[in-house]
């Protein structure tokens, strides 16, 4: 069993993120889940939450990230994001923005898309919340 295996967090604007990592946490959209060296192939969604990254090094790294998807096997976990973001400051302005943009459409859905826009603005507070 390999000790590390690589990392990618890509977004449609950048690459965020190349590195070597002991483990990385995803809020995947069926549940939290860790991914580590020699993990079973999957591919999933995510909801909005943080992706947590354990370096080679032992330190973690957090990347805030709106929804995408994740592909994890044995060597590596690449994260393709909607949106992603480093660096609480500007991370948070940006969020809220989002948040209000997401309130927004919850309150114009109708049907199963209210439901679904409402599952969407509650993942995002709890974001928020996470990050403080």
């Amino acid at each position: 069993m390999a000790n590390t295996m690589q990392f990618d967090l890509v977004s449609p604007e950048k690459r965020l993120a190349s590195l070597e990592a002991t483990q990385v946490q995803i809020p995947a959209a069926e549940g939290d889940m860790t991914a580590m060296p020699d993990h079973a192939p999957v591919i999933t969604t995510l909801r909005p939450g943080l992706v947590k990254v354990t370096g080679a090094d032992g330190s973690v790294t957090q990347f805030a990230v709106t929804g995408g998807f994740a592909e994890i096997n044995g060597e590596s976990t690449s994260v393709l994001a909607e949106r992603a973001y480093v660096g609480e400051a500007e991370s948070r302005s940006a969020l809220e923005g989002f948040l209000e943009e997401a309130r927004q459409r919850a309150v114009d859905a109708d049907g199963d898309h209210k439901d679904v826009a409402e599952k969407f603005v509650a993942d995002m507070v709890h974001l928020l919340e996470d990050m403080e």
